[in-house]
């Protein structure tokens, strides 16, 4: 068993496959250790275990939609691309999606994996009732205040089996690509570059005047579309991968057309596999106003970044309550590198990077790569020792707790 790219393998004492939630309070109950594994699109060991680890393949995938009040209950297991199908059938729509619809509702929201926009948090942020078996193997069921510790949860609060999330109405987007905005325009126009439309993307290999790619995701009826030309960028003619050289058939349709919200808001569609596979992953958060210095910061390192990597990512995310969200009490600049599966060279450049960074108090994705030690939760997050302690209420033991959370601090 391996993760999506590869690098991680997973090797547990014993793997379990629940078909209800008395299988799971049976497994919790019954282990030492124990995790829970989602898609697998983790790029770091935060799923791992060496005892017992959950696979939610064999339980029921269940998808209940109250359309009066707006809102899914959808189990662990389910995939963001099989839930978005659902519900635009239904006329509602997520208020957001990530770049890939492989990834599963609970595993990428355990995570504060986000989407786009200025005015988007991330998708953690949709949740208003957080259903879980805790380490005695009860049931619990979390709403409220309290969700503001539990909707990131990392995993260690216990194995959750089900999520509600609060809906809105289902909406169309058309996407245009633009293609070579100068840099300069990204650094001095931030806001009118990444505002540009209901969700932003900006792909760069850091080369020294350009930014490769602009995707511009615009709903229809409430943003302005985009004309011609973007500032001197000028809109592609063809369809486009974010990686050069990759199948542009698993893209999500561009130059312009218009489709449902499910089938723009995601970089890639669902019934093809993304990107190469075999690719590493890091990301890292700042405030937005620190956008400017941060991305020139980045862009001074180009020549050490560029052969290692395939692409990277520039995308906006909303402030948000969440004691461990990335994007925790400040708009944030998310900036994301898709490397080769060069783990030797990538591992020994992103101390380089990540010092680069830490004058903007950058925040690590928590489910990709990023060096252990090289930085202090506890000063990133106001709220982490607070969490730590609710964690620990819920987890005396540290039965939800494996190595890697363990190197965190956690």
């Amino acid at each position: 068993m391996k993760n999506w790219s590869g690098n991680v393998a997973f090797d547990p004492y014993l793997l379990v496959r629940p078909t209800s939630i008395a299988d799971i309070a049976s497994a919790v109950i019954a282990a030492d250790s124990i995790r829970a594994l989602g898609s697998a699109h983790s790029f770091n060991k935060i799923a791992d275990s060496k005892d017992v680890l959950i696979s939610f393949e064999h339980f029921p995938k269940t998808i209940g939609i109250n359309t009066a009040v707006q809102q899914v209950r959808v189990a662990a297991g389910v995939r963001y691309g099989e839930l978005a199908i659902a519900l635009n059938k239904a006329g509602l729509a997520l208020p957001n999606m990530g770049s890939l619809p492989h990834i599963t509702v609970v595993g990428a929201t355990s995570t504060g994996t986000h989407g786009s926009g200025l005015k988007n948090q991330n998708l953690s942020a949709a949740i208003i009732s957080l259903e879980l078996v805790t380490a005695s193997g009860e049931e619990r069921v979390i709403t409220g205040e309290e969700l503001k510790a539990a909707r990131v949860g990392l995993g260690a609060l216990g194995i959750i089996h089900h999520l509600t999330l609060q809906l809105v109405p289902a909406f169309e987007v058309s996407q245009t690509v633009y293609l070579d905005l100068p840099f300069e325009n990204l650094i001095q126009d931030f806001g009118a570059v990444m505002g540009a439309g209901y969700s932003v993307s900006a792909f760069t290999l850091w080369r020294d005047f350009y930014v490769d790619q602009l995707w511009i995701k615009s709903r229809i009826g409430v943003d302005t579309l985009p004309g011609d030309q973007f500032f001197t960028a000028k809109p592609a003619k063809k369809k486009l991968h974010p990686l050069a050289g990759a199948s542009t058939k698993s893209a999500t349709e561009q130059l312009g057309s218009v489709g449902p919200w499910h089938e723009r808001l995601p970089h890639f569609k669902l019934d093809f596999t993304p990107s190469f596979g075999e690719e590493l992953q890091s990301e890292y958060f700042v405030d937005v106003k620190d956008a400017g210095a941060a991305l020139e910061a980045v862009h001074a390192l180009r020549y050490e970044i560029q052969p290692l990597l395939l692409v990277s990512e520039l995308r906006t995310i909303a402030a948000d309550e969440n004691w461990l969200s990335m994007a925790q009490g400040r708009d944030s600049l998310a900036i994301h590198f898709t490397w080769k599966p060069d783990v030797p060279g990538v591992t020994a450049f992103l101390p380089t990077l990540e010092a680069a960074l830490a004058p903007f108090k950058a925040r690590p994705h928590w489910g990709k790569l990023f060096t252990d030690n090289a930085f202090n939760f506890a000063q990133l997050y106001p709220n982490f020792a607070p969490w730590l302690k609710y964690r620990a209420e819920l987890d005396p033991d540290r039965k939800f707790i494996n190595e890697q959370l363990s190197s965190w601090g956690i």
